[in-house]
Formats: structure tokens, C-alpha cells, sequence
């Protein structure tokens, strides 16, 4: 444990950021894996907007860099191009 005051403030803010950035990353993650795992192409297009949108609100929160949201969404519309009709 921390002695300084300062330093035990920071673990908290840093314990809050971390539960934080956990919850939406796991949203994030999951968004991803429906839109992989979609049965149909139609259907991964249709959830296609709903993740674009969470990996923009990820980036956007700090969670993760914009040029990491720019390569999952890059390779998320690779995929759901590629899925067979």
C-alpha cells in the first residue's frame, strides 16, 4: 500500500479506470464475436453499424488508440465482406 496521500488517491483513480475500461472493452469484444460469428451475412451487416459504433465509442473513451479502432473496424468489414451469402 501506498504511503503518500497522492499515491493512494492514484491507485484509486487507477483501480476506477481500470473497471472501467474492463466493461468497455468486454462490450467491445463481444460486439466483434456476434458480428464474426453471425450465422448469415445479411445478419453480421445488420450488426455491422452497432459495432462500428462501439469500437468508435472505445476509441473515443481512451480504452484503446484511434488507429487500433481504425484496424478493427478495417478488418471487421474484411470479414463480414468476405462471409459467403
Amino acid at each position: 500500500m501506498p504511503k503518500l496521500r497522492s499515491s493512494r488517491k492514484r491507485l484509486r483513480q487507477a483501480q476506477k479506470a481500470r473497471l472501467r475500461n474492463r466493461v468497455v472493452r468486454s462490450l467491445m469484444r463481444t460486439t466483434l464475436k456476434k458480428v464474426q460469428t453471425a450465422p448469415a451475412k445479411a445478419e453480421a451487416e445488420a450488426l455491422l453499424p452497432q459495432a462500428m459504433s462501439v469500437i468508435d465509442k472505445s476509441a473515443k473513451k481512451g480504452v484503446i488508440h484511434k488507429n487500433v479502432a481504425a484496424r478493427y473496424k478495417s478488418r471487421l468489414v474484411r470479414t463480414v465482406r468476405a462471409m459467403e451469402a
